[in-house]
This record gives C-alpha cells, structure tokens and sequence, in this order.
C-alpha cells in the first residue's frame, strides 16, 4: 500500500511541477463547430479546443521525413509513442485529457496501475479480458512478455528503442533475446504464470516502474507474425485502428479494426474513420498545407517554421489558432568525450563558454521558440535545480573566458571539427549555423553535416563508430522526457548504459561512474522529495564534465487549422497535441 501511494505522488507532484509553465486559455464548452470563431491562443494548453464527440472523417498528418520506425517496439521518437497509441495498447498509459490531467497515467492493456513488492523490485500487471489483436485471437500476457524481449534484447533487428528493460530486468545483461534463445520460457524474471498476469522482477528498485509500462514497448506483438526488422512491414494492431497500406518512403494509411471492442478499453473514443500518415514532406510545406487547412496536424509536434511564424504571430486570427507550450524540451550539443580535443575537458569548457545562446534562439523566431538554457534538466520536468556553471553576461557567449580555456586544453588557436544536424529540420540548421559563427570567434571551425532525421541516430549520430571515424566532436540535439521526471529526462543521455553501436541517444558518450552511480540511487528512492533532489545532483555533475552544452528550453509554435477538433497538448508528449484524441469536421 505504501508504494502505491508513493506512485500517487510521483503523479501528483509531477503534475504541479509541469503545471506550473502552462500559459491559461479556454474555449468553447460545446460538443462541436468551427474551432476558428472561437479560437484563442494557448487554449489547448489547459482545455480541449473546438471538442466533438462525432465519428467520421479523415485525419491526415504529414512529417517533414519519417519515423525511425512505427514498429512499437523499435522507436523512440516522442511523436511515435503518442501515435502509436491508436494501433498499439501499453500495459498503462498517460490519460486523453487537458491540461494537468493529460501527466495522469492510467490502466491500458492492464486493468490497474502495476502493484508492487514493498522493495519495489517486483512489478505485478494484470490483463483486461476479451482485448483482440486485428486477427481476432485474444492477447495474453505471453504476448506483452515477447513484446518487452524483441524490443530491449534484440539490437541486431531492433536497435531504435530505450534499454530501460535491459538494464533493470534480472538477468537482462546475459540473456541473448527472442531470435537467439529457442527456449520455451524466454527471459525468466519476465513470469507470465496465466494468460493475464505478467509479473517483472527486477534487479534493482524502481521507483518510476509505471512510467517506464506507458512505452509503447509493452504493446502486445503475437510471436507468430513476428518477423523482426520487418514486422513494420505488417504491424498487427491490438487498438481501434490497423495499417491498411504502408510505405516506409510514402506513408501509411490506419482504417478501423473491427476486432477492437470499446468495452475492454476505457480512454478511446476513436472518433475518424481513417488516418492518414505522409512522409517526406517539406517542412515549409507542412506549414503551408496547415494554414490551408489541407491537413490536420504536423505530427512530429515541433510547430511551425521559423520562415512561417511571422505569417501567423501578425494576424490576430491566425495567431487565435496557436499554442505555445515549452513540452520539457532541451536543444542541446552534445560533445562526444572520444572524439579529439574534446576528450579533453578544458576544450569543452571552452566551448561552453563560447556559445552565444541568445543570439541562437533570436535566430529560430525568438522567444517563441525557446529561453536560454544552462541545465539539462528543463525547469517544467521533475527533479529540476537551477544553477549555471558557465554564465555569460545576456547569455552571449564570452569571447575571453573561452579562448583561456582554449589555451590550458592546448588549442590555443582553436581546431577544425564536424557539426551533425537534421536536414529536415530547418530550425536545427539555423542553430548549427548560428552556433558555427559563434565558435569561429575563437578559431574553431566546425563543418555542418547534415542528415535525414528518421536515420540520424541509427546510421550516424547514434553510431559511435561513424562518429569518431568521421570527427564529430559536436552534435546537434534536441531531448524530451521518456516520462515526466529527472530519471526519465536523464538516463537515456547520459548513463553510460545507453551507449549503443547503433541507435544511441548519450551522444556524449559519457561514461561517468559517478552519474552512473547516482542515477541507480535516484530511481531506487521511494521518497519522492529524495529522488527528486538526486536528479539535480546528476544534472551538476553532467554539467561539471562539460559534455553537454544547453543552448535552449524549447518552445514550439503548434497551429490547429480549423477543421482540427478535439485538439490540446499534452505535457506527457513534449508539448505536442494528444492524437489518441485529434479528429477532424472533414
């Protein structure tokens, strides 16, 4: 009993603590309509804007390049987890709703939150009855066990996702996964003793456990049809909506699946009739089908265009359809610590010094998009402590400071390295820009490379090998909580554990025994006040190494056309509208 009610605070006090970088608004309190009338700006922070209770309609995204993949359990981009709600069901998952009430996590798949042991090491979920996949076969709890095995023990076929799994299941750092064992019983501290009772003993406590269940890792994959890399090429839904046609380059299309029964799930109301998802589209060009109203929503969330906002923030009644929310965003550089000079740390502090992060987010539209950072941890996720290691006066860099640290790392006049950005990001490009002109300043050329986002982490990034072969001392980054709080901010950046060859978000690289150490201690502090307190600890001592350089919280800039219905941001999902609710009038 007392480690539910320590979850209950983790929510409670998660919820204050986002709540608090929410701007007010409200709309309508009708069931339907226009939502251009009656739209105001930052409505959807804290209400649903132009809401419906109507079935119908298309609904129709566009992505300016592609997933790293829609397979549940080989992604790890924000805007998947929340669209892949619609074909996939998690163990739990953070509530449909506005506002604060969007950071409660409720049963999904599951019929209650997980029940731990009293040391927090033992996590016990029990399946809803009657829940079908697509083929109409019931899903059991064998199939959430081969779900979490495929998507954390598999990195020959499935390197994109988190490895929380891995690292704190008993035995996770020996066993080979599905493909390897040909055993009957799979990974043993993962126990299904019936068709709906899962049980995870863990090797170590975990305080955040149904946190890490609301990842689209648990949703439920037959292992018949499972095909590896290539199960993406036929996902089998367990939700409201099935793939009906799919094109890794094109896009794919989601129609109702008749086998989804609204009795065994409480949070869908699934309102479209169909989804539609086109890739490869031109940043700009989102922007511009959004005020056409041609589609419903960019759905990777970031907002709109630098080169657009002006077009929207001059005119009232365009700027009535925005919203502003900072998500728990960080735009950073990564530094990577095996990648000459910056294995040396007067050579980062040097960089840290150098960087102008004003005139950076006056670059990217201002304050809209963003404020200057000096943490990693941002000031609206739980576990934040303010403080600032490298301050600069109007964060404008400090031309001085940072050629004296040039010269105790033994470059006095500066260097050449490469700079890694998205192509399909044109804000990422403007800052990389930016910051390449600030580091001229003191003799450090950096050459911008630019890649596809939907490869960025799989082929280059996120690929150590690639990155010391080819220089990349310095990477553009941008990072949202997995979940609301300092350990689901942090841990998949820079615990040495994340480091991957392939697929990896610690950019960094940084292996460092004492953030190590202390991440393990925060997550296994029942005391919520304590674990919070610990996530500042980590937060300094990254920032004492230097590896990371904060440039910005992020804001983005989202635009609701007026055909959008249903439409508010969740804080659970970095600030992006929740699309387990989105519809459309069309």
């Amino acid at each position: 009993m007392q480690n539910r009610k320590t979850a209950a605070a983790i929510a409670v006090a998660v919820a204050v603590s986002l709540g608090a970088s929410a701007c007010s608004g409200s709309d309508s309190d009708g069931k339907g309509g226009s939502g251009g009338g009656n739209a105001k700006a930052d409505a959807a922070l804290t209400s649903i804007v132009n809401p419906t209770d109507k079935k119908g309609g298309t609904v129709t995204y566009e992505h300016a390049s592609g997933p790293d993949s829609l397979d549940p359990g080989d992604t790890y981009y924000g805007w998947v987890q929340n669209f892949s709600r619609l074909y996939g069901r998690s163990l739990v998952t953070f509530k449909p709703a506005a506002g604060d009430e969007g950071l409660e996590v409720v049963p999904d798949l599951a019929t209650s939150l997980g029940k731990p042991s009293a040391d927090a090491k033992t996590w016990t979920y029990t399946l809803r009855k009657g829940v079908k996949f697509e083929d109409g076969t019931e899903v059991t709890s064998k199939d959430v066990k081969y779900a979490v095995e495929r998507s954390n023990f598999a990195p020959e076929a499935l390197s994109n996702g988190p490895t929380y799994f891995k690292a704190y299941l008993e035995g996770g750092d020996t066993y080979k996964g599905p493909y390897k064992d040909k055993s009957a019983e799979g990974l043993k501290s993962i126990e299904t003793p019936d068709d709906y009772t899962i049980v995870f003993k863990l090797n170590k406590p975990f305080a955040d456990m149904d946190y890490l269940a609301t990842f689209s890792q648990t949703a439920p994959v037959p292992q018949k049809a499972d095909k590896g890399a290539s199960y993406v090429q036929k996902i089998v839904s367990s939700g409201p909506y099935k793939f009906s046609a799919y094109d890794e380059g094109k896009g794919a299309t989601l129609v109702r699946n008749p086998e989804w029964d609204p009795k065994t799930d409480p949070i869908r109301k699934a309102l479209p009739d169909k989804i539609e998802l086109k890739f490869n589209v031109n940043a700009t060009t989102i922007d511009d089908h959004l005020l056409d109203d041609t589609i419903t929503a960019g759905i990777e969330g970031t907002g709109l265009q630098s080169k657009t906002q002006p077009k929207v923030l001059a005119k009232a009644a365009e700027k009535a359809k925005t919203d502003n929310p900072y998500g728990g965003v960080l735009q950073y550089m990564a530094l990577n610590v095996n990648v000459k000079p910056f294995d040396n740390i007067e050579c980062r502090k040097a960089v840290q010094y150098a960087v102008d992060k004003q005139s950076l987010i006056d670059a990217i539209g201002g304050s809209v998009k963003g404020d200057p950072a000096t943490t990693v941890i941002p000031p609206s996720v739980a576990g934040y402590k303010k403080f600032d290691l490298y301050p600069t006066e109007g964060n404008k860099g400090d031309i001085a400071k940072a050629k004296e640290h040039l010269a105790k790392c033994g470059q006095p006049n500066g260097f050449k390295t490469t700079l890694t950005a998205r192509s399909d990001r044109p804000d990422e490009i403007l800052a990389a820009t930016q910051l390449q002109n600030s580091l001229k300043k003191i003799g450090i050329t950096a050459e911008i490379k630019q890649f596809p986002a939907n490869k960025y982490f799989t082929d280059f990034a996120g690929v150590p090998n690639w990155v010391h072969k080819n220089n990349a001392g310095m990477l553009m980054m941008q990072w949202g909580a997995d979940w609301p709080t300092g350990f689901g901010f942090l841990d998949q950046i820079v615990n040495g554990t994340a480091i991957k060859p392939s697929g990896g978000t610690n950019l960094m690289e940084l292996d460092d025994k004492g953030v190590n150490d202390l991440l393990v201690k925060g997550i296994g502090t029942v005391d919520t006040e304590a674990r919070n307190a610990t996530w500042g600890e980590v937060d300094q001592k990254v920032m004492e190494n230097a590896s990371v350089v904060p440039l910005a919280y992020r804001k983005s800039l989202l635009y609701r056309p007026d055909s959008a219905a249903n439409v508010t941001v969740t804080n659970a999902y970095l600030g992006m509208y929740d699309y387990l609710l989105m519809t459309s009038t069309k």
